[in-house]
Protein backbone atom coordinates (compact mmCIF):
# COMPACT_ATOMS: atom_id res chain seq x y z
CA UNK A 1 0.00 0.00 0.00
CA UNK A 2 1.41 3.75 -0.90
CA UNK A 3 2.15 5.85 1.78
CA UNK A 4 -0.28 8.47 2.15
CA UNK A 5 1.59 12.09 1.22
CA UNK A 6 0.55 14.61 3.30
CA UNK A 7 1.75 18.84 1.96
CA UNK A 8 2.19 21.65 3.88
CA UNK A 9 0.07 24.86 2.93
CA UNK A 10 1.43 28.32 2.79
CA UNK A 11 1.30 30.14 6.09
CA UNK A 12 4.40 32.40 5.73
CA UNK A 13 5.27 36.32 4.53
CA UNK A 14 5.50 35.91 0.81
CA UNK A 15 2.17 34.47 0.34
CA UNK A 16 -1.37 35.84 0.15
CA UNK A 17 -3.58 33.53 2.96
CA UNK A 18 -6.72 34.62 1.79
CA UNK A 19 -5.79 34.44 -2.16
CA UNK A 20 -3.26 31.51 -1.89
CA UNK A 21 -4.20 28.85 1.09
CA UNK A 22 -7.29 28.18 -1.07
CA UNK A 23 -5.62 28.12 -4.28
CA UNK A 24 -2.77 25.73 -3.16
CA UNK A 25 -4.95 23.80 -1.48
CA UNK A 26 -7.29 23.24 -4.47
CA UNK A 27 -4.73 21.89 -6.56
CA UNK A 28 -2.56 19.75 -3.59
CA UNK A 29 -5.81 17.86 -3.84
CA UNK A 30 -5.92 17.63 -7.52
CA UNK A 31 -2.37 16.45 -7.79
CA UNK A 32 -3.22 13.86 -5.52
CA UNK A 33 -2.36 14.69 -2.30
CA UNK A 34 -4.24 12.76 0.75
CA UNK A 35 -3.72 15.48 3.57
CA UNK A 36 -2.76 19.41 3.80
CA UNK A 37 -1.05 20.78 7.37
CA UNK A 38 -0.35 23.72 9.01
CA UNK A 39 1.63 24.38 11.64
CA UNK A 40 1.36 26.95 14.77
CA UNK A 41 4.20 29.75 15.62
CA UNK A 42 2.78 32.79 17.76
CA UNK A 43 5.32 35.54 17.41
CA UNK A 44 8.86 36.12 16.34
CA UNK A 45 10.36 37.71 19.80
CA UNK A 46 12.84 40.25 18.60
CA UNK A 47 15.75 40.54 19.56
CA UNK A 48 14.92 36.84 20.32
CA UNK A 49 15.03 35.28 24.41
CA UNK A 50 15.77 32.09 23.84
CA UNK A 51 17.27 30.31 20.77
CA UNK A 52 15.42 28.26 18.36
CA UNK A 53 14.02 25.30 20.48
CA UNK A 54 14.84 26.48 23.36
CA UNK A 55 18.43 25.62 22.06
CA UNK A 56 20.70 28.69 23.41
CA UNK A 57 22.56 30.53 20.53
CA UNK A 58 20.68 28.51 17.62
CA UNK A 59 18.73 31.66 15.85
CA UNK A 60 15.07 31.98 14.24
CA UNK A 61 14.31 31.58 10.69
CA UNK A 62 13.16 34.75 9.91
CA UNK A 63 10.44 32.79 8.42
CA UNK A 64 8.64 32.88 11.71
CA UNK A 65 8.49 36.69 11.80
CA UNK A 66 5.02 36.07 10.00
CA UNK A 67 2.77 32.91 10.36
CA UNK A 68 -0.96 32.62 9.36
CA UNK A 69 -2.90 31.43 12.72
CA UNK A 70 -3.58 27.39 11.83
CA UNK A 71 -7.16 27.12 12.44
CA UNK A 72 -7.99 30.36 10.33
CA UNK A 73 -5.60 28.43 7.72
CA UNK A 74 -7.70 25.46 7.66
CA UNK A 75 -11.10 26.77 7.33
CA UNK A 76 -10.07 28.69 4.43
CA UNK A 77 -8.57 24.99 3.27
CA UNK A 78 -11.67 23.24 4.20
CA UNK A 79 -13.92 25.58 1.74
CA UNK A 80 -11.90 24.92 -1.00
CA UNK A 81 -10.97 20.89 -0.97
CA UNK A 82 -13.92 18.03 -0.80
CA UNK A 83 -11.38 14.75 -0.07
CA UNK A 84 -7.82 15.84 1.68
CA UNK A 85 -7.62 15.59 5.47
CA UNK A 86 -6.73 18.75 6.99
CA UNK A 87 -4.36 18.49 9.80
CA UNK A 88 -1.94 20.76 12.43
CA UNK A 89 1.27 19.51 12.48
CA UNK A 90 1.25 21.02 15.27
CA UNK A 91 -0.98 23.39 17.32
CA UNK A 92 0.55 24.92 20.22
CA UNK A 93 -2.80 23.55 21.94
CA UNK A 94 -1.35 25.25 25.79
CA UNK A 95 -1.50 28.45 24.36
CA UNK A 96 -4.95 27.79 23.66
CA UNK A 97 -7.85 28.08 26.18
CA UNK A 98 -9.06 24.94 26.37
CA UNK A 99 -13.30 25.25 25.81
CA UNK A 100 -12.55 27.61 22.53
CA UNK A 101 -9.84 25.45 21.12
CA UNK A 102 -12.43 22.39 21.42
CA UNK A 103 -15.39 24.35 20.15
CA UNK A 104 -13.21 26.12 17.22
CA UNK A 105 -11.99 22.27 16.12
CA UNK A 106 -15.20 20.97 15.90
CA UNK A 107 -16.23 23.67 13.66
CA UNK A 108 -13.89 23.10 10.95
CA UNK A 109 -14.36 19.35 11.44
CA UNK A 110 -18.36 20.19 10.69
CA UNK A 111 -17.47 22.71 8.01
CA UNK A 112 -14.77 20.33 6.44
CA UNK A 113 -16.97 17.12 6.39
CA UNK A 114 -15.70 15.41 9.03
CA UNK A 115 -11.98 15.70 7.43
CA UNK A 116 -9.98 17.17 10.47
CA UNK A 117 -6.87 15.55 12.56
CA UNK A 118 -5.66 17.14 15.75
CA UNK A 119 -2.25 17.33 16.00
CA UNK A 120 -0.87 18.66 19.48
CA UNK A 121 1.91 19.46 20.78
CA UNK A 122 3.64 21.44 23.64
CA UNK A 123 5.95 24.06 21.85
CA UNK A 124 9.28 25.08 23.36
CA UNK A 125 8.74 29.15 22.87
CA UNK A 126 8.83 30.97 26.67
CA UNK A 127 7.89 33.76 24.61
CA UNK A 128 4.69 32.65 23.31
CA UNK A 129 3.51 31.17 26.53
CA UNK A 130 4.17 34.46 27.84
CA UNK A 131 2.24 36.31 25.53
CA UNK A 132 -0.69 33.49 25.61
CA UNK A 133 -0.96 33.83 29.60
CA UNK A 134 -2.97 30.79 29.74
CA UNK A 135 -0.90 28.78 32.16
CA UNK A 136 3.07 29.50 32.59
CA UNK A 137 5.16 27.66 30.49
CA UNK A 138 6.13 25.02 33.24
CA UNK A 139 2.59 23.65 33.50
CA UNK A 140 2.24 22.81 29.68
CA UNK A 141 2.14 19.31 30.24
CA UNK A 142 -0.70 19.46 32.61
CA UNK A 143 -2.98 21.90 30.23
CA UNK A 144 -2.12 19.34 27.89
CA UNK A 145 -3.83 16.37 29.18
CA UNK A 146 -6.78 19.17 30.05
CA UNK A 147 -7.30 19.99 26.42
CA UNK A 148 -7.35 16.32 25.36
CA UNK A 149 -9.74 15.38 27.85
CA UNK A 150 -11.93 18.80 27.19
CA UNK A 151 -12.14 18.02 23.55
CA UNK A 152 -13.44 14.69 24.21
CA UNK A 153 -16.02 15.81 25.99
CA UNK A 154 -17.09 18.64 23.64
CA UNK A 155 -16.74 16.59 20.68
CA UNK A 156 -19.01 14.08 22.45
CA UNK A 157 -22.97 13.85 22.92
CA UNK A 158 -24.60 16.22 25.01
CA UNK A 159 -25.08 17.37 27.69
CA UNK A 160 -21.55 18.15 28.13
CA UNK A 161 -19.77 18.17 31.54
CA UNK A 162 -16.60 18.67 32.66
CA UNK A 163 -14.57 19.79 36.08
CA UNK A 164 -10.77 20.72 35.02
CA UNK A 165 -8.27 23.18 36.88
CA UNK A 166 -8.71 25.72 34.07
CA UNK A 167 -12.11 24.58 32.44
CA UNK A 168 -15.47 24.15 34.24
CA UNK A 169 -18.74 22.95 32.29
CA UNK A 170 -21.83 22.44 34.54
CA UNK A 171 -24.00 20.79 32.15
CA UNK A 172 -24.71 22.63 28.54
CA UNK A 173 -25.34 21.82 25.26
CA UNK A 174 -22.19 22.41 22.38
CA UNK A 175 -22.44 22.16 18.81
CA UNK A 176 -21.35 22.23 16.09
CA UNK A 177 -20.33 18.61 16.94
CA UNK A 178 -17.47 16.57 14.77
CA UNK A 179 -18.83 14.50 11.81
CA UNK A 180 -16.73 11.86 13.29
CA UNK A 181 -14.45 11.37 16.27
CA UNK A 182 -11.65 13.73 15.28
CA UNK A 183 -8.36 11.63 15.67
CA UNK A 184 -5.56 13.19 18.04
CA UNK A 185 -2.22 12.85 17.45
CA UNK A 186 0.74 14.33 19.33
CA UNK A 187 4.34 15.36 18.60
CA UNK A 188 6.00 13.70 21.48
CA UNK A 189 9.53 12.79 22.55
CA UNK A 190 10.16 12.26 26.21
CA UNK A 191 8.95 9.32 28.12
CA UNK A 192 6.07 11.48 30.17
CA UNK A 193 4.96 12.89 26.84
CA UNK A 194 5.17 9.59 24.95
CA UNK A 195 3.08 7.80 27.55
CA UNK A 196 0.73 10.45 27.28
CA UNK A 197 0.94 9.41 23.49
CA UNK A 198 -0.17 5.67 24.01
CA UNK A 199 -2.36 6.34 27.04
CA UNK A 200 -4.28 9.26 24.97
CA UNK A 201 -3.89 9.72 21.78
CA UNK A 202 -4.72 8.28 18.23
CA UNK A 203 -0.71 8.94 16.33
CA UNK A 204 2.36 9.84 16.84
CA UNK A 205 3.60 13.45 14.76
CA UNK A 206 7.53 13.13 14.90
CA UNK A 207 9.69 15.52 12.88
CA UNK A 208 12.08 13.85 10.37
CA UNK A 209 15.81 13.75 11.39
CA UNK A 210 16.88 9.98 9.82
CA UNK A 211 15.00 6.96 8.52
CA UNK A 212 17.51 4.49 11.40
CA UNK A 213 16.44 7.06 14.17
CA UNK A 214 13.00 7.25 13.02
CA UNK A 215 12.75 2.87 13.15
CA UNK A 216 14.52 2.94 16.36
CA UNK A 217 11.92 5.57 17.99
CA UNK A 218 9.13 4.08 17.00
CA UNK A 219 10.01 0.49 17.72
CA UNK A 220 10.07 2.12 21.99
CA UNK A 221 6.40 3.57 21.21
CA UNK A 222 4.88 1.00 19.95
CA UNK A 223 6.49 -1.31 22.80
CA UNK A 224 5.79 0.96 25.56
CA UNK A 225 1.91 1.08 24.60
CA UNK A 226 2.28 -2.89 24.56
CA UNK A 227 3.88 -2.39 27.60
CA UNK A 228 1.18 0.03 28.63
CA UNK A 229 -1.83 -2.69 27.24
CA UNK A 230 -2.73 -0.06 24.58
CA UNK A 231 -4.48 -2.65 21.92
CA UNK A 232 -5.77 -0.32 19.16
CA UNK A 233 -2.94 0.51 16.75
CA UNK A 234 -1.22 3.91 16.50
CA UNK A 235 -0.78 6.07 13.41
CA UNK A 236 2.59 7.85 12.82
CA UNK A 237 2.26 10.56 10.71
CA UNK A 238 6.07 11.98 9.71
CA UNK A 239 6.51 15.92 9.21
CA UNK A 240 9.49 16.66 6.89
CA UNK A 241 10.52 19.56 6.34
CA UNK A 242 12.42 20.01 2.98
CA UNK A 243 14.49 22.20 1.81
CA UNK A 244 14.16 21.56 -2.05
CA UNK A 245 16.93 22.99 -4.50
CA UNK A 246 17.19 22.83 -8.38
CA UNK A 247 20.56 20.78 -8.20
CA UNK A 248 21.48 17.96 -6.58
CA UNK A 249 23.13 18.37 -2.82
CA UNK A 250 26.10 16.76 -3.00
CA UNK A 251 28.50 17.26 0.16
CA UNK A 252 28.31 15.31 2.91
CA UNK A 253 26.17 17.25 5.11
CA UNK A 254 23.05 16.84 3.31
CA UNK A 255 20.65 16.05 6.07
CA UNK A 256 17.44 14.13 5.46
CA UNK A 257 15.04 16.09 2.91
CA UNK A 258 17.53 18.18 1.74
CA UNK A 259 18.47 18.23 -1.99
CA UNK A 260 16.33 17.75 -5.25
CA UNK A 261 13.31 16.13 -6.21
CA UNK A 262 15.30 12.73 -6.67
CA UNK A 263 16.72 13.25 -3.18
CA UNK A 264 13.43 13.91 -1.36
CA UNK A 265 11.95 11.29 -3.06
CA UNK A 266 14.66 8.56 -1.28
CA UNK A 267 14.35 10.31 1.80
CA UNK A 268 10.74 9.56 1.59
CA UNK A 269 10.93 5.67 0.64
CA UNK A 270 13.47 5.30 3.27
CA UNK A 271 11.24 6.70 5.95
CA UNK A 272 8.42 5.03 4.63
CA UNK A 273 10.43 2.03 5.07
CA UNK A 274 10.93 2.69 8.49
CA UNK A 275 7.56 2.98 9.33
CA UNK A 276 5.65 6.37 8.37
CA UNK A 277 2.22 5.42 7.03
CA UNK A 278 2.16 9.53 6.38
CA UNK A 279 5.10 11.49 5.66
CA UNK A 280 4.08 15.55 5.04
CA UNK A 281 6.18 16.99 2.94
CA UNK A 282 6.78 20.83 3.99
CA UNK A 283 8.33 22.79 1.18
CA UNK A 284 6.78 26.42 1.70
CA UNK A 285 9.95 28.10 2.34
CA UNK A 286 11.49 26.49 -0.61
CA UNK A 287 8.93 28.02 -2.92
CA UNK A 288 9.02 31.34 -4.25
CA UNK A 289 5.23 31.78 -4.25
CA UNK A 290 2.10 30.20 -4.71
CA UNK A 291 2.42 29.02 -8.12
CA UNK A 292 5.97 28.08 -7.80
CA UNK A 293 4.64 26.48 -4.51
CA UNK A 294 2.04 24.28 -6.78
CA UNK A 295 5.01 23.56 -9.49
CA UNK A 296 7.56 21.59 -7.11
CA UNK A 297 4.69 19.97 -5.00
CA UNK A 298 3.84 18.46 -8.65
CA UNK A 299 7.25 17.45 -9.31
CA UNK A 300 7.48 15.50 -5.93
CA UNK A 301 4.35 13.98 -5.80
CA UNK A 302 4.58 12.89 -9.44
CA UNK A 303 8.31 11.12 -8.30
CA UNK A 304 7.57 9.93 -5.51
CA UNK A 305 4.53 8.23 -6.82
CA UNK A 306 6.44 6.50 -10.07
CA UNK A 307 9.25 5.43 -7.66
CA UNK A 308 6.41 3.54 -5.63
CA UNK A 309 5.95 5.55 -2.78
Amino acid sequence: MATRLGLGLPQMRHYSIGRDVPDVARAAEQIGYDSLWVFERALFPDPATQGLYGIEGLPWPDSYRHVADPLVTLALAASATERAELGSSVLVAPLHQPFQLAKALASVDAASGGRLIAGFGTGWSLDEYAAAGIRPFEERGQVLDEIIEVCRAVWGPDPVRYEGRLTKIASAAVGPKPVRPIPVLLAAGNKRALRRLVDHADGWLPVATGAEQLAAQWRQVQDLAAERGRTEPLRLVLRANSVLSAEPHTGSDRRPFQGDADQIVEDLAAHAAAGAQEIIVELQTSARDAEHLKDIAAEVHEKARAAGV
